[in-house]
């Protein structure tokens, strides 16, 4: 990826809705065209990172797992 992420949020631990509602939450701050890394353990996050992109309209840009940590790249659109 070329683009710089703005913030990274270490989320692991932290089981649903927590990660959604953090992410949600910094989200807000940013601008847009800026890119939010999230950082989760809960396997559960996939699918629900998938789906908050597609409610609010911003683009997850990598979704990924290693060392059973999920790792999601989102960009605000608007």
């Amino acid at each position: 990826m070329d683009e710089t992420i703005t913030k990274t949020l270490d989320l692991k631990g932290l089981s649903c809705p927590l990660p959604i509602a953090k992410t949600a939450q910094a989200i807000r701050d940013l601008q847009p065209g800026e890119l939010i890394e999230s950082l989760a353990t809960d396997p559960g996050a996939v699918k629900d990172f998938e789906a908050f992109c597609r409610a609010t309209g911003n683009e997850l840009m990598e979704s990924k797992a290693e060392d059973k940590v999920f790792s999601f790249v989102i960009k605000r659109l608007s």
